[in-house]
C-alpha cells in the first residue's frame, strides 16, 4: 500500500465553485429558498463539500437513500454505509418542488452553498432506526435524533459549494482532504496509520498508535472529532489542547495532528466503514479499528446494542473494496513489575497488571484526587482538571417537572432561598410562568410551543450551569423527549437533577386557586396538562416529591441532600 490510490477508483469529489462561479451564485441565491443549517447539517455540508465524503455530490436522494438504508449501497453499487440526508420541515418541503435550487446557510444566514432538489420525500425513520442502527431503542443517540429530534421531511439533491464554514479555533489543525494529502506528500509519508477518537489521549493510547504505526512500518495521524460526538462527551477545546501535549510524547516526524469536521451517530459497525472511508480520502493507508468502535454504549436493558468486534467483523468482509487496511485495537495495560505498558495478550501469570478504569479516572478528577503518572501525562491532567474541577465547583440545574398544582414554584422558591443561603454560587431561579411572561410572550400553548419555551428554559439553565451557577427550573414540561433534550443540553456542562414533583392529579385540582382545572374540564381550556393533554411520567428522575403530605420547606431540604450526597454542595 505504497503508492496513493485516489479513493473509490477516482479523484476526490470536492464540490466548491469556483471563485467567479461562487459570486455568481451569491446573487442567484437572492431569488431562491433559504435553508438554515443545524450544527449537525453544517458538519455533514462542510465534509462533503471538501470531499471527505466522496464519492458523494450531495445529499442523498431517495433511491440512494433507500439502498443505503438496505444493502450499504449507492444506486451506483459503490459501498457508503450510513445515510447521509438533509432533513427539513413540512413547511419549507411546502415551498420548494423538485427541480428548484436552495440556498444552505449557517445559522447567522452566510451562504454556504446552494442545492439542486432532485427529491422530497417523507422516510419512515422508525424504519431507519432499524435497518441502519439496528434498534428502535432512542437511548441510542442516532435513534434518538431520528425519532424525537429529526425534521420529518428529506430533500435530496447536489450540493454546489460557495465557501466552507468559518470556524475560529485551532485554524492550522482543521485541514481538507487535498490539504492533508498534500502535507503527506510534501513530507515523503507513503504509509499513514489513523486513529480516530473523541477522547483524551492517555499513556496507553499513546503505546497502542505508536505500537500501530511501528508495526505497520508507517507515519501516524491523530484524527479526533471535533464536530458534534456522544451527549456527555468532554469539550473538544479541552480535548485538543490534549492532543497538543501528548504529540510531544512521539518521536519527532513521525506523527501529525489534525481535526475531523464529522457529526458522529454514534453508529457502531457501519459508522466504522464510514469512518475508514472519510480516512481513506484524507489520503491515509491503514486504520485502526477499537474494540466496539463507535458503539453508543448500552441499551435500556443495559445490554450493549453492538457486540465488541462487530465492527472489525464488518471491516474485514469489506477491507478490500474500502483500500484501507484495518490494524485491530489491541488493548494496553500497565505492567508494573516490568514498569512498562504491554498488549494484554502478552502478558503473563506473574506479571503485576495495573487498572485504572475509565469511571474511577473521572471520580479521581471530579474529587480532585492523585492521578497516577503510569495512567496519564501531567499536564494532560492538568488540563483535564481545568475543564471540569470538583463538583462542589460546577454549576447545576434543578429541573422541576409537574403538573399544574403540584407544589413546583413553591418548593423551588424555597430551595432557591437555602442554596442563596448556603453561598459558593450564583441562583438563577427559572419559573414557569415568569418565563411565558418574560422570555415566550410570543408562544401559545401549542405542543411546538411549549417545547419550544421548554428549550428557551434549557438553553438559559444551560448557560447557567456551564458558566459555573445554579440554575432552577419549574415548568410543568409535560413531554418526555422535550425534557430529554434538555438533559443533553445541560448534563455535559454540570450537573442536571430532574425533580418530578409527583403529586397526584385530584390533589393538584383541590389546591387549584386560578379555576384553570375547572374551565379545563368545562371544556373552556383546551390542552391542558392532566385533562385533555398528557403529562408524560419521568421514568428515572434524580428526585421524585410528592407534597400531599410533605411540606415546601421539607421537600426543598431532601433536594439539598440529595444535592449534598451527589457532592454538588457542601
Amino acid at each position: 500500500m505504497g503508492a496513493y490510490k485516489e479513493p473509490h477508483g477516482g479523484q476526490l469529489k470536492e464540490l466548491f465553485l469556483s471563485e467567479g462561479k461562487a459570486d455568481e451564485e451569491k446573487l442567484n441565491a437572492k431569488s431562491y429558498k433559504s435553508w438554515d443549517l443545524t450544527p449537525r447539517q453544517v458538519c455533514d455540508l462542510d465534509l462533503l463539500m471538501n470531499g471527505a465524503f466522496s464519492p458523494l455530490e450531495g445529499f442523498l436522494g431517495k433511491d440512494d437513500y433507500e439502498g443505503v438504508c438496505d444493502d450499504m449501497r449507492l444506486k451506483s453499487g459503490v459501498l457508503w454505509p450510513l445515510p447521509i440526508t438533509l432533513d427539513i420541515t413540512r413547511e419549507f418541503a411546502g415551498e420548494v418542488s423538485e427541480g428548484d435550487t436552495i440556498a444552505l446557510r449557517d445559522l447567522e444566514g452566510v451562504l454556504l452553498a446552494t442545492l439542486e432538489v432532485s427529491d422530497l420525500w417523507e422516510p419512515d425513520l422508525a424504519s431507519e432506526a432499524e435497518r441502519v442502527y439496528g434498534t428502535s431503542d432512542d437511548t441510542h443517540p442516532a435513534v434518538d435524533f431520528l425519532m424525537n429530534r429529526s425534521n420529518p421531511v428529506y430533500v435530496g439533491g447536489r450540493v454546489r459549494g460557495v465557501e466552507p464554514p468559518t470556524y475560529y479555533d485551532f485554524k492550522l489543525l482543521r485541514d481538507t482532504p487535498s490539504e492533508l494529502r498534500g502535507r503527506f506528500r510534501k513530507l515523503g509519508w507513503r504509509k499513514i496509520v489513523a486513529f480516530q477518537t473523541r477522547n483524551p489521549l492517555h499513556r496507553a493510547h499513546q503505546e497502542l498508535t505508536f505500537r500501530a504505526a511501528k508495526e505497520a512500518d508507517a507515519n501516524l495521524l491523530i484524527h479526533p472529532v471535533v464536530g458534534l460526538t456522544k451527549p456527555g462527551d468532554i469539550d473538544h477545546f479541552t480535548r485538543v489542547r490534549c492532543y497538543e501535549h501528548i504529540l510531544e510524547e512521539y518521536p519527532e516526524q513521525t506523527t501529525q495532528l489534525s481535526l475531523l469536521n464529522l457529526a458522529m451517530r454514534m453508529g457502531g459497525p457501519r459508522e466504522t466503514l464510514l469512518h475508514a472511508i472519510v480516512r481513506k480520502n484524507y489520503g491515509c493507508t491503514h486504520f485502526i479499528v477499537g474494540r466496539d468502535h463507535a458503539g453508543p454504549g448500552n441499551d435500556k436493558d443495559g445490554n450493549p446494542f453492538y457486540g465488541p468486534y462487530e465492527a472489525q467483523e464488518l471491516f474485514s468482509e469489506h477491507e478490500d473494496e474500502l483500500d484501507i487496511a484495518m490494524v485491530p485495537f489491541k488493548m494496553m495495560v500497565y505492567v508494573e513489575n516490568k514498569a512498562e505498558y504491554m498488549p494484554a495478550d502478552e502478558t503473563e501469570g506473574t506479571d503485576k497488571v495495573l487498572n485504572l478504569s475509565g469511571t474511577e479516572f473521572r471520580r479521581r478528577l471530579r474529587e480532585g484526587l492523585e492521578i497516577p503518572e503510569w495512567f496519564s501525562y501531567p499536564r494532560i491532567v492538568e488540563e483535564l482538571r481545568k475543564a471540569h474541577p470538583p463538583k462542589h465547583r460546577q454549576g447545576f440545574t434543578v429541573f422541576f417537572t409537574g403538573l399544574s398544582g403540584s407544589g413546583k414554584s413553591t418548593i423551588a422558591n424555597a430551595l432557591m432561598v437555602k442554596l442563596l443561603e448556603e453561598g459558593s454560587r450564583p441562583v438563577t431561579l427559572l419559573d414557569g410562568d415568569v418565563v411565558r411572561k418574560n422570555l415566550s410572550s410570543e408562544l401559545t400553548f401549542s405542543k411546538e410551543h411549549r417545547d419550544l419555551n421548554i428549550q428557551r428554559i434549557g438553553y438559559v439553565a444551560s448557560e447557567i450551569t456551564k458558566n459555573g451557577g445554579i440554575a432552577i427550573c419549574a415548568p410543568i414540561a409535560p413531554y418526555a423527549a422535550t425534557r430529554r433534550l434538555v438533559r443533553d443540553m445541560i448534563g455535559p456542562l454540570g450537573g442536571f437533577f430532574e425533580t418530578h414533583v409527583a403529586t397526584p392529579l385530584e390533589v393538584c385540582e383541590q389546591r387549584d386557586r386560578k379555576g384553570l382545572y375547572a374551565m379545563a374540564r368545562a371544556g373552556k381550556i383546551k390542552g391542558f396538562t392532566g385533562i385533555d393533554d398528557p403529562y408524560e411520567v419521568p421514568e428515572s428522575a434524580e428526585i421524585v416529591i410528592d407534597t400531599t403530605e410533605l411540606s415546601p420547606d421539607l421537600a426543598a431540604h431532601r433536594i439539598l441532600l440529595t444535592l449534598e450526597k451527589y457532592g454538588y454542595v457542601r
